[in-house]
């Protein structure tokens, strides 16, 4: 808390993946047994016999670019739901988006958020769309994948409810069977939210954000991803070797990466935990409980929960 203070820190950047969005309640991918890829039904989807065995060996092949090319349904159906609780706001930003929002409106030193994250929450923050790099891409905007023309959302959403079936079963007004959503530009059946596809090109802005911002930056928050994945993690080393590195995760992360645990570190800090509890435990310590009060009826369940156990705890002390 310090240190986010002090004249030394001036530019902050935030790195942060799914561990950022678990308490909104949006359903992963990976869970064993419960995520997408362990309950997907191929049977369901508007495939040929062929592709649905193909997708049923590797569930990632219905999010694959060449697969939406050659058929672009399998992709809208599994991710119909996602897109339409993302235009109703189903899912709520959490503490976690809203203390990075407070690096903005409090400190003013907030550079760049890099989200691997595709569910959008963070536009429900007062964050400015420019100082976010949405890494993977977004579920909260539609564009062609051919032409890149950009889709109206509400538009697009409206398309996805009509001429997209529902395969949960769930939505008795979703139509029987799928018909694609053509581009009125190229006139293509390739419009999909702007998310990045497997062996789809990563979106040129991060590459220049990356330029621009990391040379400056003065501290380097890692929340809630495991680094894995690249190009994303190499924010970790492409940092300057002065900048400060604080990983709030519920695991330590990044050796591999160069990041070092342990009082052997001396630009590494670690904040074991959940992201929404580490971000809490950070800014009581800055002084904004108050400002996260304000609006805990907008966060998720949990997260207000959290948060009003918190504002107990400090008024019986």
């Amino acid at each position: 808390a310090d240190f986010l203070r002090s004249p030394l820190c001036q530019s902050i950047c935030v790195l942060a993946g799914a561990g950022m969005s678990v308490s909104s309640g949006i359903p992963d991918f990976r869970s064993a047994g419960v995520g997408l890829y362990d309950t997907i039904r191929p049977e369901l989807l508007t495939a040929t016999e062929i592709e649905q065995a193909i997708i049923e060996d590797d569930p990632t092949v219905a999010l694959d670019k060449g697969m939406f090319l050659r058929n672009p349904l399998p992709m809208l159906e599994l991710k119909r739901d996602f897109i339409l609780g993302t235009h109703t706001k189903k899912w709520k930003a959490t503490l976690a988006h809203r203390f990075i929002e407070l690096l903005h409106t409090k400190l003013g030193k907030l550079t760049r958020l890099y989200t691997q994250n595709i569910d959008g929450l963070e536009l429900q923050t007062s964050i400015p769309k420019e100082k976010i790099v949405n890494v993977h891409g977004s579920m909260g905007a539609a564009a062609c994948e051919l032409c890149e023309a950009e889709v109206d959302f509400d538009v697009f959403c409206e398309k996805i409810s009509s001429n997209i079936k529902d395969i949960t079963g769930r939505d008795e007004n979703a139509p029987a069977s799928s018909t694609p959503i053509t581009c009125e530009a190229c006139g293509n059946p390739t419009v999909k939210p702007t998310i990045v596809l497997f062996r789809g090109a990563m979106p040129q802005l991060f590459h220049r954000r990356v330029a621009e911002d990391l040379p400056d930056c003065d501290l380097l928050i890692i929340m809630g991803t495991s680094l894995q994945v690249a190009p994303a993690n190499s924010l970790v080393y492409r940092v300057p070797p002065t900048a400060l590195r604080m990983v709030m995760n519920n695991e330590k992360v990044g050796r591999r990466l160069g990041i070092i645990y342990g009082e052997e570190s001396i630009r590494d800090v670690f904040a074991y935990g959940h992201s929404d509890e580490t971000c809490l435990d950070l800014a009581e310590q800055m002084g904004w409980l108050p400002d996260l009060a304000e609006i805990i009826d907008e966060l998720p369940e949990s997260s207000a929960r959290l948060l009003r156990q918190r504002l107990e705890q400090r008024e019986e002390e």
